[in-house]
């Protein structure tokens, strides 16, 4: 059963599914589901969306020909119920479709904007975690700070670098890359 909200039918009594996501508004927002509950972001501001474009060159220039780079809005759909869009996204060439990638990518990115922290720290990790999404980083636009996480052999993720300012993360997975945080930011970082 579904109720109207304005021009949009809502999930009532269940789960949000793919198919709710395509009857929501094109209003500048992000809608994503994990596991049936629906997760609505604001547009994102200005550091945000420098970091994401200046990684999206970064990952672009090292990205070997197997591999393509994307950014949101391009979605990671597992399930019926969890479609997510990362930041930006690293998967096997072979793995897209024209239209999203429908297994796990390698790497998945989330840039915090001031709404999003807790979510992206908490309810998006634990939902890569799941998908066995072998690197999960997230990056603050306002100090700027990069942590990497990485699946161990329980596939949990665990820590394994947290760089700030100028300091450098050399990343291996999925590939060799170099990413250093104030360069995401360029000139905003002064």
């Amino acid at each position: 059963m579904t109720a109207e909200s304005g021009s949009v039918r809502l999930a009532h009594g269940r789960p949000f599914t793919v198919d709710d996501l395509e009857a929501m508004p094109d209003d500048g927002n992000r809608y994503e589901l994990i596991d049936g509950t629906l997760i609505v972001s604001p547009a994102p501001g200005r550091r945000h969306q420098k970091i994401v474009y200046r990684l999206y060159q970064v990952l672009e220039q090292a990205c070997p020909a197997e591999f393509d780079v994307l950014g949101a809005p391009f979605a990671v759909r597992a399930s019926p119920t969890t479609e997510l869009q990362p930041d930006v996204l690293v998967g096997r060439d072979e793995d897209f479709t024209e239209a999203l990638l429908p297994v796990a990518p390698l790497l998945a990115v989330e840039v915090f904007s001031p709404s999003s922290v807790l979510n992206d720290l908490n309810n998006k990790r634990a939902a890569y975690q799941r998908l066995e999404v072998p690197s999960y980083w997230v990056i603050d636009p306002e100090v700027p700070k990069l942590v990497a996480y990485e699946l161990n052999e329980n596939l949990v993720y665990h820590t394994v670098a947290e760089v700030k300012g100028s300091e450098v993360f050399e990343a291996e997975r999925p590939f060799p890359v170099r990413i250093v945080p104030n360069d995401l930011l360029g000139r905003l970082a002064t």
